[in-house]
């Protein structure tokens, strides 16, 4: 028997779909709800390669309420979600500002309502480090710990800020009529996962991040640079005050990341600690150089890059400070950044048209080779 059923929205993304690879693996059912406007159902295809186990799929846009309604219909026992489904491109975000707020924001305003109608009581959010913005702003706020102050710098990050909030007085608010009642009300819990910069693969070389168009991340981008399907990196300011003048991020394995979704899960289900909010980051900052040079030195040559002026709302320093989520989740990185580089490049080495190719006979041979083991 399952150990609960998981509605999870954008599941078949980068870090949805590794989440739900780790819920399947530990006992959980899966239902994913995906517009596939950024991805690609051959994610559910991997994920039964790798595991043996298949999600229930539905195609639907989470701002769709009725639709996500009769999902959570068809599969009464779904007693929890963990929401990816939004549009996550920080400057592109500064574009088109009112179509991320209809997904990012309207989207959670769809998906509670829904999950209201039908009891689901538990929330894990995919939640970000750009709530923080600069938190370079404040005296001794680097590595950032979950009490730095909320500011975030972009659009993005706005709409990643305003769904915690609407998040926290949802759960605040059933609890708070619940009890008024008389009732149980713990079964309400929120989990707002505030984590950095994903990155990697699946060790088999069989999974990864495919986005459709141009990446807008420093990894997926140094892989396609790798390739050759771009000529060169862009590099966004070398006058930060840094060690080397590039701007610092905390770059965690996707591996990492999607099992901290389930430990929080797992915490939520078994605490009911109502709204917590942890980051999840290695605690370690690498500067934008090192990852070229990390990424370069898996590669075997130095890889090509030009350096432009800084980003409107980009920041010096995200960097994590993970103690609570090692203290009360009992979570930390295990894998490196250098780990990282050598699954990404065995993914896109491998797959230079993501999920619009099959995977190469030697991978699946090695895949089943490790089963049989």
């Amino acid at each position: 028997m399952a150990v609960g059923t998981v509605l999870v929205s954008g599941g078949t993304g980068y870090i949805g779909s590794f989440t739900s690879l780790a819920l399947l693996e530990h006992g959980y059912d899966v239902v994913i709800v995906d517009s596939l406007c950024n991805s690609s159902k051959v994610a559910l295809d991997r994920i039964d390669l790798i595991c043996g186990k298949r999600p229930a799929f539905y195609e639907l846009d989470v701002t769709d309420e009725d639709a996500l309604d009769r999902v959570f219909k068809k599969h009464p026992a779904i007693d929890s979600v963990i929401h990816f489904a939004a549009l996550k491109a920080v400057g592109e975000s500064g574009e088109i500002p009112l179509e991320y707020y209809r997904v990012n924001v309207g989207g959670t305003l769809a998906l509670l309502r829904a999950m209201s109608k039908n009891n689901v009581p538990n929330i894990v959010f995919s939640s970000s480090a750009t709530v923080y913005g600069d938190a370079t702003r404040f005296p001794n706020m680097i590595p950032i710990p979950e009490r730095c102050p909320i500011g975030p710098t972009n659009t993005y990050g706005h709409t990643k800020a305003m769904v915690e909030q609407i998040i926290t007085d949802h759960i605040e608010a059933e609890r708070n009529k619940l009890k008024k009642a008389g009732q149980a009300f713990e079964h309400f819990n929120g989990a707002l996962l505030r984590y950095f910069n994903p990155c990697g693969a699946h060790p088999s070389g069989l999974m990864g991040e495919d986005p459709q168009g141009v990446p807008y991340n420093l990894l997926p981008l140094l892989g396609k640079v790798a390739t050759g399907e771009r000529e060169k990196l862009l590099v966004f300011g070398d006058d930060y005050p840094s060690r080397d003048g590039t701007a610092i991020r905390d770059y965690i394995h996707v591996v990492d990341l999607a099992r901290g979704h389930l430990v929080a899960l797992n915490y939520l289900r078994e605490h009911k600690p109502g709204v917590r909010a942890w980051n999840l980051g290695s605690g370690r900052g690498s500067t934008v150089f090192e990852m070229i040079k990390a990424f370069g030195s898996v590669v075997g040559r130095d890889l090509p890059y030009e350096v432009m002026p800084r980003r409107q709302g980009d920041v010096l320093d995200l960097t994590a400070n993970p103690a609570l989520a090692n203290k009360e989740l009992g979570w930390k990185t295990e894998l490196t950044m250098e780990k990282a580089c050598e699954d990404l490049w065995r993914w896109v080495s491998n797959n230079p048209r993501g999920y619009r190719q099959d995977p190469p006979a030697e991978l699946l041979e090695a895949m089943k080779g490790s089963k049989s083991a």
